[in-house]
């Protein structure tokens, strides 16, 4: 809490070291394990474990700098400047709730909504039982993870769009959890998020009255949109894949007709920034009209929007100016803090602190954006 208000992260990361993964396997896929092997990488993410590894899948790299001919072979792409005064602790993507807790402390941060990092990381697997069994893994960290802090820690249900019946069984297995408090669907590369057999999985959601999240990927399979049109640029790349990634989902979802045949649904798009919301949103409704190309809807497709149901979360760095405008558009009611703690472009242990020196908000838009916009998407209060 800082300044009397409390504060929700909306969009905070967490992605547990293979090491912890594999202690939470079903005992009978155990010795299925060693598959495993030639995915494993050495970690060396900030807020990791030292001497830990990670699983990942066909890593993307972006070797080009622009203005030069050709791929550089010492330029990876995924170097990043921390944006940050001070690190994470030790352990705090892993298994060390309790580190994380004293990050929060630190930044006067009440709950954190972790988006588990790793998921897209397995995407690609060729054999989709090494998939299920991952993620199922995940779940059943996540509940020991968060439940040294339930009233502070939460997660979401992890969805395979190449398995939806498994995907509703882990709903229906976690869905009632303290920590479970949204789904997060993983789409394989040529499934859209708006395909019938995906159905379920919105249903079980609904009917566990979880949130849907969209969150890009930048590294791992299947990538963002139009990633191999990007001329092998990180640059390039960085800009165009979240906002990018979160037009997509939104337009295919509201589009589809999904927050009408769901009608107590929410979506939530993270880490795509805000200020493009107004122009897709004018975009959309006149494109429905022009071109057509959706289900029928019962709404323009702006107005599932402001409709309640729908929730985007801001970037820091887009600055005072553009929030105002954003929310003169939308209203209080849509947009959410999120710092992207404990990744690179966080500001940690500033986060709060830099969005309350935004001296034109008033209290009850401080007190909506810091907390309870987060609190309605994602039903914990």
């Amino acid at each position: 809490m800082r300044a009397g208000l409390r504060a929700w992260d909306a969009d905070t990361h967490c992605n547990p070291a293979a090491e912890v993964l594999d202690r939470y396997v079903d005992p009978g896929f155990r010795p299925k394990l060693v598959e495993l092997a030639p995915y494993r990488i050495k970690s060396a993410q900030i807020g990791g474990t030292p001497d830990t590894h990670q699983y990942r899948v066909d890593t993307k790299l972006y070797r080009r700098i622009l203005g030069t001919a050709g791929p550089d072979a010492t330029f990876t792409g995924r170097g990043t400047k921390w944006m940050g005064s001070k690190q994470p602790r030790v352990g705090v993507q892993d298994d060390q709730a309790a580190n994380r807790v004293a990050d929060m402390d630190d930044e006067g941060v009440d709950a954190h909504l972790m988006v588990p990092t790793g998921w897209g990381s397995v995407v690609g697997l060729p054999n989709l039982e090494l998939e299920i069994n991952l993620i199922r893994a995940w779940h059943r960290h996540a509940s020991d993870f968060c439940g040294q802090f339930p009233d502070r820690l939460k997660t979401m249900i992890v969805a395979s769009s190449r398995a939806p019946e498994e995907a509703v069984r882990e709903i229906e297995q976690w869905g009632t959890s303290r920590w479970a408090v949204a789904v997060i669907p993983l789409l394989a590369k040529d499934i859209p998020v708006d395909h019938p057999s995906l159905n379920p999985i919105w249903e079980a959601a609904q009917e566990h009255d979880l949130a849907i999240v969209h969150h890009s990927l930048t590294w791992n399979p299947p990538y963002f949109p139009g990633y191999q049109d990007l001329w092998d640029n990180i640059f390039l790349g960085r800009l165009a894949s979240h906002p990018w990634g979160g037009m997509r989902f939104m337009a295919a979802f509201i589009g589809a007709g999904l927050l009408d045949r769901y009608p107590t649904l929410r979506m939530g798009i993270l880490e795509c920034g805000s200020g493009w919301l107004p122009f897709w949103a004018k975009r959309m409704d006149e494109q429905a009209i022009y071109v057509g190309g959706t289900a029928p809807l019962k709404h323009a497709p702006s107005e599932y929007m402001t409709s309640g149901r729908f929730f985007c979360s801001i970037e820091r760095h887009e600055g005072e100016d553009m929030f105002n405008y954003v929310r003169s558009v939308f209203g209080d009611d849509v947009l959410m803090w999120g710092s992207d703690y404990p990744h690179s472009e966080c500001q940690f242990p500033d986060s709060v602190d830099n969005i309350l020196k935004w001296s034109s908000l008033g209290q009850e838009t401080r007190r909506k954006l810091l907390w309870d916009n987060a609190a309605r998407l994602y039903k914990r209060t």
